[in-house]
């Protein structure tokens, strides 16, 4: 059981990184031309609208998870999956006025939940829609990765070297993690700006990858293709599977 405290300490902290990345995605987005929203995003299918309402939805659906634990009552993140992507194509297409409107309004509405819970409810566990179970603290931390990959992935002129590092830092373990021990073959992974080591793969290192950490993150996220990272012997790094 999460100490509550500790647990509501982790979430104020969280805070206050999700305010920094939310100031810098509402910049980011007012600074697009008016039919930039139209026009494709680095994923595949989706146009910058569509990341965009992605982002106000997705604040929306947090503030369920985070209205049924102080509750406890059983509200899911969304209704349904279709009701998900519904709303992701239904805000898409929308002005870059009503876009930026609704990312602030829902943000407000994300804060105004936040304020409402008590330490009790930060310890207390939350089932996120991909299964996972973990404290209802995490949901923050939920938050500032949709934001920092998303805010790359709008194509809008903010890179992976933008990355807050206790976010890059956190993110690189996390990732690196999910994929040790899996069929890749054996990657030793080392930060050379913050010193921080990783290990992906299964068997024998036969590989170093070597680079700044938000070089690493962007590769194991997918929002690069690690070409400039160094590679001890010099060889092909290997395809990465998607990670969700």
């Amino acid at each position: 059981m999460t100490d509550p405290q500790s647990a509501a300490a982790v979430a104020a902290e969280r805070l206050s990184l999700v305010e920094s990345s939310t100031r810098r995605m509402l910049e980011t987005v007012a600074e697009l031309k008016p039919d930039a929203v139209t026009e494709p995003s680095a994923l595949p299918g989706w146009t910058r609208g569509h990341v965009l309402a992605h982002l106000a939805r997705n604040a929306d659906s947090l503030v369920n998870l985070l209205t049924g634990t102080r509750t406890r009552t059983d509200i899911p993140q969304y209704a349904s999956e279709e009701e998900r992507e519904q709303g992701i194509q239904d805000g898409a297409g929308r002005p870059l006025e009503e876009q930026l409107a609704d990312l602030r309004e829902s943000h407000e509405r994300f804060l105004a939940a936040v304020a409402l819970m008590n330490d009790g409810d930060w310890a207390a566990e939350v089932r996120h829609r991909s299964g996972a179970v973990f404290p209802a603290c995490d949901l923050v931390w939920k938050r500032l990765g949709e934001l920092e990959y998303h805010l790359v992935d709008l194509d809008g002129g903010y890179s992976p070297a933008r990355w807050p590092e206790p976010f890059a830092v956190a993110e690189f373990h996390s990732l690196a993690l999910r994929l040790h021990g899996t069929d890749l073959p054996a990657v030793e992974l080392v930060a050379e700006d913050t010193g921080d080591r990783g290990l992906i793969g299964s068997g024998p290192v036969s590989l170093t990858v070597q680079g700044p950490v938000r070089a690493l993150l962007a590769w194991l996220s997918g929002r690069s293709d690690g070409a400039d990272l160094r590679r001890t012997p010099d060889t092909v790094l290997p395809q990465l599977p998607p990670l969700g």
